[in-house]
């Protein structure tokens, strides 16, 4: 399983999320452009010494992505999405998309994607942080799809 995020906007987030994969065994794709300079050095206070135990692969964009990524399942984390996370059977090479933190993903890679599922939460809330989504989103991906690590 792999995480992919859109052109993530905050170098922590990208961070914390590179942590949760070198934990949790997924793979981090980042689709650029990125909001920070890739050397920030908030990315590695995040991710600490994980960073060297998790597979990072940057695409000069979303057409670069998608040709990467040809074959596997692209499931779309949105809130504009009616079906929820916890009803959508995940498989082991599900690539979960994520968009970045100020507007999500463009119209044109919401039309483009192989599911979209929303995280349910109350409605009197917009959304929750990024690298808070990609840890609830994955585990249970990782749960459903019999992939948790031991």
């Amino acid at each position: 399983m792999r995480i992919a995020l859109f052109e993530p906007e905050i170098a922590g987030n990208v961070g914390a999320v590179m942590r949760l994969g070198a934990c949790m065994g997924a793979g981090v794709d980042l689709i650029e452009p990125l909001g920070f300079p890739w050397d920030d050095r908030r990315v590695r206070r995040a991710a600490m010494d994980y960073i060297d135990h998790v597979e990072v692969v940057r695409h000069s964009g979303f057409k670069a992505f998608r040709q990467a990524r040809a074959g596997s399942r692209l499931v779309l984390f949105t809130t504009k999405a009616t079906q929820s996370s916890y009803d959508f059977e995940y498989r082991p090479d599900d690539v979960l998309l994520f968009g970045k933190e100020s507007a999500g993903v463009t119209d044109a890679v919401r039309a483009s994607v192989d599911a979209s599922v929303r995280l349910p939460m109350r409605p009197e809330v917009r959304s929750l942080n990024l690298a808070t989504s990609v840890a609830i989103a994955l585990a249970e991906a990782l749960r459903q799809s019999g992939t948790l690590p031991g």
